[in-house]
């Protein structure tokens, strides 16, 4: 999907010949942030982060443009799904879009990665399901993504907790004559920064502590 320019905001262009509302939409599963998809008609398919409710910013959005430009015809996008890694939009006049997200400097491939590691077997946006994280080194670097874009975790600890994971990624089983050490490491590194988290405040804080769960999870994968 196209990005918008690095202002969060982006003049409507919508013209007299487009119908445009907010229409269906769903949940986009990025561990630690509020993103979602939103249909408008022919105002097109929207992805905005709504994190901090106070300051929504749109990251990335199609639009058509209007079915005809002298005639208001109805038609547009009356509801846009993710489901599995994938952005399905229904056109009403147009038949059918399916997206793929794309890293800016809004979103991270780990964030994009790590939302389709959450598999859905069926889906009803209006139930809108908890969604479960995997304990994996994907997850782990979307909230390092997050807290290095926030400046709220410092490079250093950063680096050592990605060097941490790469270590991990190269043990394939407990048997491993590394993998005691590499878990020992994981778990000193979420005591670590769950001592952190207790100095923070607001989403920051919050996925400083998920970080540190996931590593623990990490880390029992070793054991």
């Amino acid at each position: 999907m196209r990005r918008p320019p690095s202002s969060s905001a982006r003049p409507a262009p919508q013209t007299d010949q487009e119908n445009c509302v907010a229409h269906n939409g769903s949940l986009i599963p990025v561990p630690g942030r509020d993103i979602m998809v939103q249909a408008w008609y022919q105002g097109g398919v929207s992805v905005f982060d709504f994190t901090d409710p106070a300051k929504p910013i749109e990251i990335a959005y199609f639009d058509r443009g209007p079915i005809d430009a002298k005639n208001l015809i109805t038609g547009g996008y009356w509801s846009s799904y993710w489901y599995n890694g994938y952005i399905y939009a229904t056109e009403i006049s147009r038949g059918l879009d399916v997206f793929r997200l794309t890293p800016s400097q809004y979103l991270s491939q780990n964030e994009i990665d790590a939302a389709i590691s959450v598999k859905a077997t069926e889906f009803n946006p209006q139930q809108q399901p908890k969604v479960v994280w995997p304990a994996s080194s994907v997850v782990a670097h979307a909230y390092l993504d997050q807290l290095t874009r926030s400046k709220s975790l410092p490079a250093d600890r950063a680096a050592a907790v990605t060097a941490a994971l790469t270590s991990a990624d190269k043990i394939k089983s407990a048997r491993d004559k590394n993998a005691a050490a590499a878990a020992q490491h994981l778990d000193s590194l979420a005591t670590e920064l769950e001592g952190a988290a207790g100095t923070m405040s607001g989403s920051d804080a919050t996925r400083m502590r998920a970080l540190a769960k996931t590593l623990q999870g990490r880390a029992a994968g070793l054991r």
